[in-house]
Formats: structure tokens, C-alpha cells, sequence
């Protein structure tokens, strides 16, 4: 009878598998590793699955940390899902340690709830459905815990908080995990794999139980949610956010991409216009009002906040997916701002296939998020291809074009190829990146370099290796591997640690190491890797692997002690603190993922593309280097006021003043480039890709100029 009155009231979607292709390892690892009879005993091989383990997706993706940058295909077919039904409950289930037990919400409400959403989602919602579950999990004896800061509802892109931007209720739960079918724990005995799924099985059917028999309150909170969010904004004062730079439509047309998956209402600039010291020019900007049914969504996207909404274990007290893109933008607080025809889809890509055939040269701007697409493609059918290391200014089928450093130039003679196969490897290349061409009938420029300058190099194809395994961290590794797969289509060869005595050094002209513990790198292999290096390699390292290889003399000019602390004198002693307030102070302390402002430098290869010199970083740690003792090889440096949007504490904002971001540095005739902060952080990261991707393409070309003192 009970169930009849479900199914006659309520509609039950199940996703079985959030993850597939990590279900799919954990889960073939434990059958391929049980014993019979089966071994608790936690050093059995099935209980200690090797890297990457199980959590992550095929490129070794965190899902549940997706919903919102949807940079994975599962997650826009999911977030497509969730916005057509805009459930009223989503449970999402998960496992934790051995020595826990069972968490169901509410989490601890000071440090993990979302500020945006209305009170009510957590004081009367969750709450009431926590009643369920512990009379559930009491009638069968299991232990559970609530209302604790190891879990929180902040970050829109967890499975259990973006629903509730849909006028839902998110639920996360954890079970303590046998890591396989049972396993002894520290706590309370054996563990096994049908007591978990009981415990979830338990809240499962508690859920639907208490949402059918509250389906009122369920209703009637939806329609509030979405009713109170346009009250909102009509006091809001930004009435809309305006974007866009003219200079790269590629990344214009992938954060349109992003908001219209969100389904928010995305307008035409209808003018040009001036606002927050940006020049928004109609054709390559937009504008997203405020005053619509995803409110809450929109200033979750473009907002910029500087007060701490989440625990430090999350690592983000922010998310501000416009710095992501690092696209200009803008609040408007006018209401009668420009607006033009709604979106409803990205803009195509414009001029290709109609680059004319050349009898010089071709010419590409290299200000594009996908010039690296079009170059590498190039590069991959034996083009010759040069870029220039200076700007210029060059008469184009398309009139006077003014290019950048960094861009692309492809001339007709020296090629393996005859003018009308040149011409169709030009298009193609035009067609598979998504990019124009243009072509040149002279080597004489109108202003800068001509064509055939000494400050045009070549550009070798990339044989790029990255090391990966234990002690790697595997979502770095995975934002390097699915940046060069997905948007350049470029190879990277990945070596497991176990396998580097392997390595031959000189088969590759770049090796990518990312955070990690690379103490076996010792003796020859070390002597290894500098040698390669001092003729010609190119060392690209990621946060602590920069760290690893200042320590290891591989960027000399690098000082190898971090920046002193700015104000500090010698004092007594510490200052004596009560115990209990030693997670308060360590949670203020952390720097849990915010967004802070560099100064890049252009005309650096690693800075080529840029227009601007101020860029968005995502930090999420302490670690600091001074600037280089170069006074050319500080690429990128933070500001004097660096936070541009999450929490950063006073201390923390006065020790990474002036602290380098990017270095470079040259060992031999090879390049050490030292990446503190991580330019793929999630994937989402198109601002600072572009560092990263110049790092590989023009690496070999990177020098370091002699001090001019």
C-alpha cells in the first residue's frame, strides 16, 4: 500500500553509476584482489587500490566537483537532467574513511551553508528530513553523526549543493568504507561492504518516505525559492554583469557555452560602452541580468565576495567562474543598460574557409584560446611554422591586422608541400581549431617586424612526458592530460614513476611534473634529468614540483628561501591560545582556494596572447617564492592588493604581495619554468591556460636576459 501511494505521488529518478569509469576501476579492483575466504586484515592488496584510484572520472576528474564548470561530458548531460525536472530532492551518496561511521545532514551550520540560498533550505527542510533518517538508522543500531564541518553546502559544484540553486534539496551522505567486501577498522570491528549499502539502503527509502509524506512543504518551498530570488534582485544593486573580450572569441563562445547550460538569460551588448574600466564593444560582449528565474545562479557566477562561507577542507572560498574564463567584466547598476537580442546559442566561429590561397605567407593571431589547436594540427602534418617573438602590424586579406607576440606565421616556400596543399592543410587547420587565418602577399610589414626578421623562430612539434603514480597528484595530472587531449588534440606521453629509470631524456623536448613527491628523482636520474635540460629540455613545473626544483639548483637564479614575513620582529614567544579555538584560528589561516590578481608580463613567451597585464590565479596554498634575481624572469607577480574575489586573511594578503606566480630560468641551454599556482586548476581554467600551453609550445625559446646593472 505504501508503495502504491509513492508511486502514485512522487517521481523517482535513480542514477546508478555517477561515475562510470571510476566505479568501474574500484569495482574490478576488488573482484580481481578478494581472497575466499575474504581478508580484513587493511594491508590486503584489495583494500589499497594503486593510482589513480577510483574516485576520479576517465581523466582523473573529481565529478562532484563539476556540477558547476561542467567541463566533463557527464556533467552536462547530468546538469541538462536536473534542469529539466529541477528535482525537490537529490540524495547524493558517498564513502569516507574506515574509522568513521555515518554522516547525513544537517552539516554545521556557521561554516557550511551557501549564503545565497533562503535560511529556510537548512532550518526547516533539512532538518525535517534529518528526523527520518535517524529514526531509520536507530531502528537498526548504526551509529551517525551530524551537523559537523568535515562536510559543507558551499561551492555550487557538488552534487549535493547544486541542486539546491534549482529550488531543491541537496542531501550528501557518508558511509564509512571497507575499501572492498570487509575490512577491519580502528574503531568498531569489521567493516563489511552489505552493512554500508544497508545504512545508505536505510536513508534511501527514509527519503522518499518523508518526501512524499512533506510533498507540500516541498512545493510550496520551491515556489518560494524561485519567487524570493526575484524579490532579490530587484534590491540587488548590479542589475546585470557584462563580458566579453574582443580579442578572443574562442573563450567568449566557451563561457557563453557554460551560462546557456545553466540555462541563464544571456542578452546582446547592443552598444559600446564603458563600465569598470573596461570597454565593452557590441558583437564581442553580453550582458546577464540579474532579475531572472537563476538569480541565486548568476551571482554565484559572476559575483566576487571576500568573506569566508566555507571550511577550509574544501578547499574554495570562491568561485568566480567569469576570473575563471579571466574574460573583462563588469557590473552594471544602471537598468537601463543595452540590451540586445537573447542568446540561445554560442556565435559560430567566424571567417573560416575563407582565408584566400597565398602565395607567401599565412598569418594567425595568436590571441585565441585555440591558436594552440590550429598550430599544434599544423605542426603535427610537418608544416614549418615560425612565431613572432615581437609584435607587428602586416597587410592582410583582411587589411591592416595588428598581431600580438606569440602569433603565427606559415610561409608558402621551404615546405614540404606545394601552394595548394599548403592552402588545404591552412584550412583545415582553420576548420578543426575553430580559428582564422589570414594571408599576406609580402614579407613587409606596416609596423614592428617584417616576415623574415631573426625575431621570427621556429616552433617545434612538442614530445611532451609528464610523470604520474603514486605520491602525483592525480587531479593536476588529470588537468594537464585533458587540457592537451580535449583542447589542443595534442599527445603527452604519461610515465608511471615505477618506470622512470626508462626514460631516455632527449626523446622529449618538454617534461611536465606536476605536485607531487619526486625524492626518487636522485643521483643519476636527477643528474639525468639536468643534463637534458642544460642541452635544451624544458622543465614546466606545477606548485610543490616548483618548489622540488629550486631546492634541487634546477632554476638557479630562483632564490630557494621563501619571501621573508613582511612586519614580523622577534617577539617573546608565541602568544598562549586555547586548544579549543586551534581550528578556528588554522581555518582563518588557510588559504582555501581564492582568486587573486598577477601582473603578467605580454611580451614574456610565457605572457604571448595576453592583452592584459593584470590576470585572474587560482591560489588554494602557502607555498611562496621570492621574485626571480632576474629582473626579466618574474613572468607573473601577485599585486599589491592581490584578493580579487574568496576570503584571504590580512596575513595572508601581506605575505603574497609582490611573491612571484610564474618564473623562469635557464639551466644550460634548457628552460625551468615554475609554475606556483596551477593554470588548470579543474579544467575551468581558460584564463591561465594559456601560460601553461606557451609554456610547451614556445619553451625552448625562453632565455634569460642579462641583468641591465
Amino acid at each position: 500500500e505504501e508503495v502504491a501511494r509513492i508511486l502514485q505521488e512522487g517521481v523517482i529518478h535513480i542514477e546508478p553509476v555517477l561515475n562510470p569509469d571510476g566505479r568501474d576501476r574500484h569495482t574490478n579492483w576488488a573482484n580481481m584482489h578478494k581472497g575466499s575466504p575474504f581478508v580484513a586484515d587493511p594491508l590486503d592488496r584489495e583494500h589499497n587500490e594503486v593510482w589513480p584510484g577510483g574516485r576520479t572520472n576517465h581523466y582523473w576528474f573529481d565529478l562532484n566537483r563539476d556540477w558547476l564548470p561542467l567541463e566533463q561530458p557527464e556533467s552536462e548531460a547530468r546538469i541538462a537532467f536536473h534542469h529539466h525536472w529541477r528535482p525537490n530532492v537529490v540524495t547524493d551518496y558517498h564513502e569516507m574513511g574506515l574509522g568513521s561511521t555515518y554522516f547525513f545532514e544537517p552539516t554545521e551550520p556557521e561554516l557550511s551553508w551557501n549564503p545565497l540560498l533562503p535560511e529556510r533550505l537548512y532550518t526547516e527542510l533539512t532538518m525535517e528530513f534529518a528526523g527520518f533518517y535517524a529514526e531509520s538508522l536507530d531502528e537498526i543500531g548504526s551509529l551517525y553523526f551530524t551537523r559537523e564541518d568535515r562536510f559543507d553546502n558551499t561551492y555550487p559544484g557538488y552534487g549535493s549543493t547544486y541542486p539546491n540553486f534549482l529550488g531543491g534539496l541537496g542531501l550528501v551522505f557518508e558511509q564509512a568504507s571497507a575499501r572492498g567486501h570487509i575490512q577491519e577498522g580502528p574503531r568498531h570491528g569489521v567493516l563489511t561492504f552489505p552493512f554500508a549499502i544497508r545504512n545508505h539502503l536505510r536513508t534511501s527509502l527514509a527519503t522518499v518516505r518523508a518526501a512524499i509524506e512533506r510533498r507540500d512543504l516541498l512545493l510550496d518551498y520551491q515556489r518560494e525559492f524561485f519567487t524570493s530570488g526575484l524579490e532579490e534582485a530587484q534590491n540587488f544593486p548590479a542589475r546585470a554583469y557584462v563580458f566579453g573580450d574582443p580579442n578572443d572569441p574562442s573563450r567568449n563562445r566557451a563561457f557563453l557555452d557554460l551560462l546557456l547550460q545553466h540555462q541563464l538569460e544571456v542578452y546582446e551588448l547592443e552598444e559600446d560602452r564603458e563600465y569598470g574600466g573596461h570597454s565593452f564593444q557590441a558583437g564581442s560582449a553580453w550582458v546577464v541580468p540579474t532579475d531572472q528565474l537563476h538569480y541565486r545562479l548568476v551571482r554565484s557566477i559572476f559575483e566576487r565576495t571576500h568573506e569566508y562561507t566555507g571550511r577550509a577542507g574544501s578547499r574554495a572560498s570562491a568561485w568566480t567562474m567569469s576570473l575563471a574564463y579571466a574574460l573583462p567584466d563588469a557590473e552594471i547598476h544602471d537598468s537601463g543598460f543595452p540590451r540586445g537580442a537573447r542568446v540561445t546559442e554560442p556565435p559560430p566561429p567566424q571567417g573560416l574557409g575563407s582565408v584566400p590561397q597565398s602565395s607567401y605567407a599565412y598569418l594567425l593571431d595568436w590571441s585565441d584560446y585555440f591558436a594552440p589547436k590550429a598550430l599544434h594540427h599544423l605542426l603535427s602534418q610537418g608544416v614549418r611554422v615560425e612565431a613572432a617573438y615581437q609584435p607587428f602590424t602586416a597587410g592582410t586579406n583582411q587589411g591592416e591586422y595588428a598581431y600580438p607576440a606569440g602569433s603565427i606565421a606559415v610561409a608558402v616556400q621551404g615546405q614540404d608541400f606545394s601552394p595548394e596543399e599548403l592552402h588545404e592543410l591552412v584550412l583545415e587547420a582553420e576548420s578543426f581549431a575553430g580559428v582564422p587565418f589570414q594571408s599576406s602577399e609580402t614579407g613587409t610589414v606596416v609596423e614592428g617586424i617584417d616576415l623574415g626578421s631573426d625575431s621570427f623562430r621556429p616552433v617545434t612539434p612538442p614530445r611532451a612526458l609528464m610523470i604520474v603514480g603514486d605520491g602525483v597528484s592525480v587531479g593536476e595530472a588529470g588537468e594537464v592530460w585533458h587540457l592537451l587531449d580535449t583542447r589542443v588534440h595534442m599527445p603527452i606521453t604519461k610515465v608511471d614513476r615505477s618506470d622512470v629509470n626508462r626514460i631516455h631524456f632527449p626523446d622529449y623536448t618538454v617534461a611536465v611534473l606536476v605536485s607531487g613527491n619526486y625524492s626518487y628523482l636522485e643521483g643519476s636520474r636527477l643528474e639525468d634529468l639536468r643534463r637534458w635540460i642544460q642541452d635544451g629540455g624544458t622543465l614546466v613545473a606545477l606548485r610543490t614540483a616548483a618548489l622540488w626544483a629550486v631546492d634541487q639548483g634546477l632554476a638557479p637564479r630562483v632564490p630557494s628561501e621563501a619571501p621573508e614575513e613582511p612586519g614580523v620582529e622577534t617577539e617573546p614567544g608565541p602568544e598562549r591560545v586555547n586548544y579549543g579555538e586551534a581550528q578556528a584560528r588554522f581555518t582563518v589561516e588557510q588559504i582555501a582556494g581564492v582568486i587573486a590578481e598577477v601582473d603578467v608580463d605580454p611580451t614574456h613567451p610565457l605572457g604571448f596572447g595576453l592583452h592584459r597585464r593584470s590576470l585572474p590565479v587560482w591560489r588554494d596554498h602557502g607555498f611562496l617564492l621570492s621574485p626571480s634575481e632576474n629582473p626579466y624572469s618574474t613572468v607573473a607577480q601577485y599585486t599589491e592588493e592581490p584578493r580579487l574575489s574568496g576570503f584571504l586573511s590580512e596575513r595572508n594578503e601581506e605575505r603574497l604581495r609582490g611573491t612571484a606566480s610564474v618564473l623562469a630560468d635557464n639551466l644550460g641551454s634548457g628552460s625551468v619554468l615554475l609554475f606556483l599556482d596551477n593554470p588548470n586548476f579543474r579544467g575551468f581554467w581558460y584564463g591561465t591556460n594559456r601560460l601553461f600551453l606557451n609554456a610547451l609550445f614556445f619553451g625552448e625559446h625562453v632565455s634569460v636576459p642579462a641583468p641591465p646593472y
